[in-house]
């Protein structure tokens, strides 16, 4: 994780007001609130990079509650979507969603629907989505 981190600190866009990095406290409101517990990668990635702006996917953040992107939100609208409860959407992309299950592979969920499309780990996803894919 540590070397997709600091990449992902490299590529961030500058904009005039970042959001901030979480602390252990939000990260364990957050968790709570949504009464689940967070994989360590996730937790590392929140911590380390959740502020990084670049390209076109938005990763949920757990520090501005208004935000469009604000976890709870993009949780609550995904399972509007039909998004089951053992997935953890964690990013966004339109109607789509890259969601974390328990053993910490990432999993696309389409607008339509459940999708054959994952990676194993977060690390992965990083690189190959957000990273390579812009």
């Amino acid at each position: 994780m540590n070397g997709v981190i600091a990449q992902l600190r490299k590529l961030n866009t500058p904009v005039p007001k970042p959001g901030r990095l979480p602390d252990l406290a939000d990260i364990e409101k957050i968790e709570k609130e949504l009464g689940v517990k967070f994989h360590p990668d996730y937790i590392k990635f929140l911590l380390e990079a959740s502020d990084v702006i670049y390209g076109f996917l938005e990763p949920a953040i757990i520090t501005e509650r208004t935000a469009h992107n604000y976890l709870a939100t993009v949780v609550k609208d995904a399972r509007e979507m039909g998004v089951p409860w053992e997935l953890l959407p964690i990013a966004y992309d339109n109607a789509d969603y890259y969601c974390m299950n328990a053993t910490g592979e990432v999993i696309f969920w389409s607008h339509n629907g459940a999708t054959d499309e994952k990676w194993p780990n977060l690390k992965s996803w990083i690189q190959e989505v957000w990273i390579d894919g812009n």
